[in-house]
């Protein structure tokens, strides 16, 4: 080894990057069912939802226990605090399946992205949160078709008491605002959210990593300073997490609403 070689070597600090949302295949690699860590965590993410539901309502008790109540507690919250509020009783429960879905899918994937070993989250790339959007915009339209078959797109595009000379402008700008920006922005807003939250994790516990176990010394105590940050930050994450799966499911509801309301 040249000294030039042995000068320049040392620790190495790797910062995350965009190909963090492309991890290496670890399963059926070559094949349309190639599997990736995003993969494991977002079926990790559905086998939790759905055994904690499972394990909360199977064996029901008018003087729930503690577990049960827990479960209730959330079904409560989708129920009042989005569905029931924004909706009303009827249409309310009329679209809570939908709505708990959402709610609880996106939640439950989010919070991988903070579990050890897993540490993405299921809704860190762009299929999830697009296949959630096109759902909440389907449902938006199916809602505002079923309450105005015949006026549905016409009372979207043209809104009463809008001149003449206008109609055709606001037109296009309520075709763009109503019928293609809206799940854009579902989309990127859950998607982005979650990238960024991923890459600030990664970068606080490898700047820890890097100045504990690369430099040593006194670099150890700006590494703990990084670490304390990163703590900070993933409980901070947990509730960004709750927060865009309550954001997402109001927005869905509100776009029910905004559909089956009376000038519809």
């Amino acid at each position: 080894m040249s000294l030039l070689a042995a000068a320049t070597e040392g620790p190495t600090f790797h910062p995350p990057s965009i190909w963090d949302f492309f991890p290496p295949i670890i399963a059926f690699e070559g094949t349309p069912f190639a599997f990736t860590r995003i993969n494991l965590a977002q079926i990790l993410a559905t086998v939790i939802l759905v055994l904690v539901f499972w394990l909360g309502t199977r064996r029901l008790r008018m003087v729930p226990g503690r577990f049960q109540s827990l479960v209730e507690m959330g079904f409560g919250f989708v129920r009042g605090n989005i569905a029931h509020d924004l909706l009303g009783r009827k249409d309310g429960d009329r679209f809570l399946p939908i709505l708990m879905t959402m709610f609880f899918m996106i939640l439950f994937m989010n919070l991988t992205g903070i579990i050890p070993g897993v540490n993405i989250a299921g809704t860190s790339v762009i299929a999830v949160p697009l296949l959630l959007a096109l759902i909440s915009y389907g449902t938006f339209i199916y809602a505002g078709v079923k309450q105005s078959p015949k006026g549905f797109v016409r009372n979207s595009l043209f809104p009463s008491g809008i001149p003449v000379a206008l109609q055709w402008f606001v037109a296009l700008l309520e075709f763009l605002s109503t019928f293609i920006i809206r799940p854009v922005t579902l989309t990127l807003r859950l998607l982005m959210n979650m990238m960024v939250g991923h890459l600030m994790l990664v970068l606080f516990f490898s700047a820890t990593q890097f100045f504990v176990f690369g430099l040593s010394g006194w670099w150890s105590t700006l590494g703990v300073a990084t670490g304390a940050f990163g703590l900070a930050f993933t409980l901070f994450e947990v509730l960004v997490a709750v927060l865009q799966a309550y954001i997402f499911a109001v927005l869905t509801a509100v776009y029910i609403q905004l559909a089956v309301a009376d000038e519809h």
